[in-house]
């Protein structure tokens, strides 16, 4: 089975080192996909915020400080970068 299947450019030849290429794959495609509803987040609150809409952005703000807490949580963001963004997009909305 070492032989069928390349998990990354350059095949492992030990054990351990196979089954931890196998996790990478899977781990980086699941930490894209957080990343990616993250950002996302994100953006809802940015969209308010050009729209003057205070409330929608206090609202978006919410389920994007969740979203942030959750994957700062998991590790997919460090929680220095969660609390930076949060602490920028609060400081932009009580500018409205």
């Amino acid at each position: 089975m070492r032989g069928s299947k390349r998990y990354t450019r350059f095949m492992a030849n030990i054990k351990s080192a196979i089954k931890r290429a196998r996790q990478n794959v899977k781990r980086n495609a699941l930490k894209s996909s957080q990343r990616a509803s993250t950002r996302t987040a994100v953006k809802a609150v940015d969209n308010a915020i050009e729209a003057k809409d205070k409330n929608l952005a206090k609202e978006a703000f919410i389920k994007a400080e969740k979203t942030l807490d959750s994957m700062a949580g998991k590790k997919v963001i460090t929680k220095n970068k969660a609390s930076r963004t949060k602490s920028r997009l609060n400081k932009r909305i009580k500018a409205l």
